[in-house]
């Protein structure tokens, strides 16, 4: 059992190496998971789900870099081309109101390159 902990942990260290510098980490599997919870509150408005929020939290977390930021951006940017009934204000307002600052505007009208 201890040998397959080391095992995996190996295996998660040596793909991080993997990266390439100016490569980001993070996938669109990745931040579409982080965001799933949010598809009600960015189509129907209202108070965003604690799920919601939890999502936000760790994709500001999984974004640590600005090369990461700006695949993330582009993520959600294919991401909301296929919920034409998202609320612009509701997706600009998303990460103020489950009370996270973060550089990745949730819109499908974001120039990902002017992320910092």
């Amino acid at each position: 059992m201890k040998g397959a902990v080391v095992s995996m942990l190996l295996m998660i260290v040596m793909a991080q190496l993997l990266v390439k510098p100016g490569e980001a980490a993070v996938t669109c599997a990745q931040v579409n998971a982080s965001l799933a919870a949010c598809i009600p509150y960015l189509t129907a408005g209202g108070t965003p789900a604690a799920s919601c929020c939890d999502g936000v939290k760790n994709l500001k977390a999984i974004t640590p870099t600005t090369t990461d930021r700006q695949a993330a951006c582009n993520c959600v940017k294919e991401a909301a081309a296929r919920y034409p009934n998202i609320k612009e204000d509701a997706a600009s307002s998303l990460p103020a109101k489950c009370g996270v600052q973060m550089n990745i505007p949730i819109s499908k009208n974001t120039n990902c390159q002017n992320i910092n």
